[in-house]
């Protein structure tokens, strides 16, 4: 099983971006899902996460104010929306589903996306 993150590319600072994570195999309904980056020579950050029932979410301060992430369960899909991009965000964003109900700011998460490219440069 794996989940499919797309919506990533090139933006000027100051830009919006959303990303999508989608599960073609399977139901995200039972799924806390969380967004991670990681930017090249860095280690992986956690971005945010997302409940299963979506009425609890978390946010990196490095993201906080910026980010929103949202889930569409007839979609079946969660986002991510960015804004006043800045340079630093520039990284592989990935998404992941764990099973369970509670938003984990963490790595224990057991369906992991292959990332999608996010670079935020004039």
């Amino acid at each position: 099983l794996q989940v499919v993150e797309s919506g990533g590319g090139l933006v000027q600072p100051g830009g919006s971006l959303r990303l999508s994570c989608a599960a073609p195999g399977f139901s995200l309904d039972y799924y806390g899902v969380g967004w991670f980056r990681q930017a090249p020579g860095k280690e992986r950050e956690r971005v945010s996460c997302i409940s299963i029932s979506g009425g609890s979410t978390k946010y990196a301060d490095s993201v906080e104010g910026r980010v929103t992430i949202s889930r569409d369960n007839a979609k079946n899909t969660v986002y991510l929306q960015m804004n006043s991009l800045k340079p630093e965000d520039t990284a592989v964003y990935y998404c992941a589903a764990g099973l369970f109900r509670l938003c984990k700011l963490s790595d224990e998460y057991n369906y992991w996306g292959q990332g999608t490219q996010v670079t935020v440069s004039s």
